[in-house]
């Protein structure tokens, strides 16, 4: 049995059993725990033309996978994570960025030298180095539990995050050579209550400005909505200078969003766009839009009307070729286990594919890829060969096209009908949960 989820505690769909289908829509992949378990992450699109990934779990150890998938669509495992003694190698991976030198670059959640998680580098062919172990400095000040993207500047230097750890616990940003020396940049919580931000999950986007921009889940403005805080954007500098630039929940009933933990994306028109797990206009989450210097807009709240579009949209926007935005929702949808949606820049939102939990897939919680042949490319958690940890299932690849499908629109909504607090309190001493996970947002948002 799976230890962890991105914790939806408590969530249960009310949406009908007919599932939006598209002619367009492929499954690449279909994992049953041997060749991996969780897509947690989004693809890479490598130099060589495959699609590079790794999954949360399974593999030999069931500690999780680095995989790739050619361009005739074989899957390959290519490194079995929790290989060597003690998982030193780390374990639980999570986004993999493709470096200067043609090596990937990845974090795991847990494993290392002191089971706190790390920092890798792995070749093509799958041979690992572990260039740093978290949590091995005195009372963690140098973070601990990574599950975010990094991001390579043209020193050739990786900045990233952590989830905790750090001077105040909850969190860093981090500066690493390719040869393994890491330098905390920022200890989040730094701030009286916490007004700074706190865990932030999914790391930095570096914008044209030459400064990183990213979002804590937590912290920032208290709400009734939001038990642990609701959430920040900031902006750091390359040398650690750190300004927070919006606290959500500034709103009435949280209508700006609570819980961001998507990956930011700059706009071909300058903007950040971005995620909320919670808050807008139905309390299952937002994306909104975000000038360099703080102006912030709602650009879509999700679970509208039928919830076709989808809620809970865990996973970050990419801008494809034609200048619309894709994304992924975790539930809702004609299916009730997520969505592919399209979004023009003004925001208007098309669902592209409703999943139903079947051999399609279900709960999608990474964003998607547009591949060199045009299509998106993601993965699912759950859904695919429902044997594999039975009766859910152990995810997904799959492909589609970036046309809209024909649906017929859900009867119902998809509803939170229950929530509580996951049984961690993120505000509480090392350690949180032992896998990666996600705030839950039914807790952050009703």
């Amino acid at each position: 049995m799976k230890k962890m989820k991105r914790v939806i505690a408590g969530i249960f769909f009310l949406s009908a059993a007919i599932a939006l289908r598209a002619q367009t829509f492929k499954t690449v992949v279909t994992f049953n725990q041997t060749n991996g378990e969780d897509v947690f992450s989004s693809l890479i699109e490598g130099k060589d033309g495959n699609l590079y990934g790794t999954t949360v779990y399974g593999g030999n150890s069931n500690f999780g996978t680095f995989f790739k998938i050619s361009p005739q669509r074989v899957h390959k495992v290519l490194y079995n994570f929790c290989a060597q003694t003690k998982c030193t190698d780390g374990s639980y991976p999570g986004w993999l960025t493709q470096a200067s030198d043609g090596d990937f670059y990845g974090q795991t959640y847990n494993g290392g030298s002191v089971g706190a998680g790390t920092i890798f580098k792995i070749t093509s062919s799958g041979h690992l180095t572990t260039l740093y172990s978290f949590c091995t400095k005195t009372g963690c000040t140098d973070g601990a539990l990574p599950q975010s993207a990094l991001v390579q500047t043209s020193d050739g230097n990786l900045y990233g995050t952590t989830v905790i750890g750090g001077a105040r616990n909850q969190g860093t940003v981090f500066k690493l050579t390719t040869s393994g020396v890491l330098t905390t940049l920022y200890n989040f919580c730094s701030k009286t209550n916490c007004v700074d931000g706190a865990q932030p999950n999914i790391g930095l986007t570096l914008a044209r400005d030459g400064n990183f921009y990213g979002a804590a889940a937590l912290g920032g403005n208290s709400s009734p909505m939001c038990p642990y805080r609701c959430g920040t954007l900031f902006r750091i500098t390359a040398n650690g200078k750190f300004t927070t630039i919006y606290r959500f929940c500034g709103q009435a009933g949280c209508a700006d969003g609570s819980i961001p933990q998507g990956l930011l994306v700059q706009a071909r028109n300058g903007g950040l766009y971005g995620t909320t797990d919670g808050g807008g206009a139905t309390g299952l989450g937002t994306v909104y839009k975000i000038s360099l210097r703080g102006k912030f807009t709602t650009v879509h709240s999700f679970c509208s009307g039928s919830c076709a579009d989808g809620g809970i949209p865990y996973a970050g926007l990419m801008q494809a070729t034609d200048g619309n935005f894709y994304g992924t929702a975790n539930i809702g949808g004609t299916g009730g286990r997520g969505t592919v949606y399209k979004m023009t820049a003004a925001g208007a939102v098309t669902p592209l594919y409703g999943f139903d939990g079947q051999a399609d897939g279900a709960f999608p919680a990474a964003s998607v890829i547009q591949g060199k042949d045009g299509r998106l490319y993601g993965g699912t958690e759950e859904g695919g060969d429902d044997n594999c940890y039975y009766p859910n299932g152990c995810g997904v690849v799959f492909r589609l096209s970036a046309k809209a499908a024909a649906g017929t629109p859900a009867d119902h909504p998809a509803a939170v009908v229950s929530s509580r607090l996951p049984p961690w309190s993120p505000f509480t001493n090392f350690p949180p949960p032992a896998v990666p996970r996600r705030v839950a947002a039914g807790a952050g948002s009703h």
